[in-house]
């Protein structure tokens, strides 16, 4: 995190987790009351930015990723992964472009090694690679009042999800739950925090990823690098996959489990009771299965009415027919709950 855009953050009550997440602004269960209610603000510092640019960037990108970056226009984003040759998910993302540039926003964590990553197939290609993490400020905002903000930033206001607008200098996503993304130069998120904190309620991190959980996005992280095919945590089902577009890194694997197979794993939405989060990585198992894993958490967060939301890749005959639960045969039960969208 930028250190004066911190500093800004923690003059206005910000409670931040090693200097990389706003943890909340001191009163969390007040925090997560008002993200259910709506109406919030929150820093996503606890993502990056890389900046994709040249005359070959557009060839570069759609070569190495699952969305289709030929057809990407400056007025939408797309969902996309970022896989192996095996075809296992190294990252997903948000990806847009701007004049010839493209952004892609995912996990903070991960934007160094994924940066190193694509810069080994750049060769003779025309094109740079940034990381703007520090130099853009990224917000989330969500509710009845956050389009009013969005208007007000960028003059207009996206109206349907991954439609995007732009004002000055500052971008703003449409994205699922009636929230948006909101992407500016550091220097100016002060005075763009100040006015919208007003209509909406600050929040911390944990508030933002609950609504992702909620909405069904999830998010690969360095504990769940390079274990899953896209299909098995849904990234098909909203818009990460295209699978008319050429080759890629696991492009054979993921349309061969398209069109050949049946992913006997996928991504489900969860709650389980307790004190302690579960952890991304953190294993689960089936009653009836001694120890063997059923599956593997993804993202979770604290729910407002208490315990942890969760999404996890779980075997689908263990979600059918069996109790789930956290860590161990001992371990709190996960009570499945349904997506927002339809999984085959």
């Amino acid at each position: 995190m930028h250190p004066e855009w911190l500093s800004f953050l923690a003059s206005r009550g910000a409670n931040v987790a090693d200097g990389a997440a706003v943890r909340d602004f001191g009163d969390a269960p007040r925090e997560r009351a008002a993200t259910a209610a709506g109406n919030i603000l929150a820093d996503l510092s606890h993502y990056g930015v890389l900046a994709v640019g040249g005359a070959d960037a557009r060839a570069f990108l759609h070569g190495q990723l699952s969305c289709d970056v030929e057809e990407l226009a400056d007025d939408v984003a797309v969902y996309g992964t970022y896989c192996t040759a095996k075809g296992r998910v190294l990252a997903n993302f948000l990806l847009w472009a701007e004049a010839g540039t493209f952004f892609m926003l995912l996990p903070r964590s991960l934007a160094s090694g994924i940066r190193n990553r694509l810069q080994m197939f750049v060769l003779r290609s025309k094109v740079t690679l940034e990381d703007r993490s520090d130099a853009l400020a990224v917000l989330g905002a969500a509710g009845a009042a956050a389009a009013g903000t969005v208007a007000w930033l960028v003059g207009s206001v996206p109206t349907a999800p991954l439609k995007l607008a732009r004002g000055g200098d500052a971008t703003a996503i449409a994205i699922e739950g009636g929230r948006f993304v909101l992407v500016a130069p550091v220097a100016q998120a002060p005075a763009i925090w100040d006015r919208l904190a007003g209509p909406l309620t600050p929040v911390g991190a944990p508030c933002w990823e609950w609504l992702e959980i909620a909405n069904g996005l999830p998010w690969i992280t360095a504990a769940t690098q390079d274990q899953f095919v896209p299909q098995m945590a849904n990234f098909e089902l909203i818009g990460g996959v295209n699978f008319r577009k050429g080759c890629y890194p696991g492009q054979e694997i993921v349309a061969r489990m398209q069109y050949l197979g049946k992913p006997k794993r996928r991504l489900f939405l969860a709650h389980v009771d307790g004190e302690a989060s579960p952890a991304p990585g953190e294993s689960l198992v089936a009653d009836g299965a001694g120890d063997q894993a059923a599956g593997t958490v993804v993202n979770a967060a604290p729910a407002p009415d208490g315990g942890f939301d969760l999404l996890a890749v779980v075997q689908t005959a263990s979600a059918d027919a069996a109790t789930v639960r956290l860590g161990s045969a001992t371990g709190s039960a996960l009570r499945f709950r349904p997506l927002p969208y339809a999984v085959p």
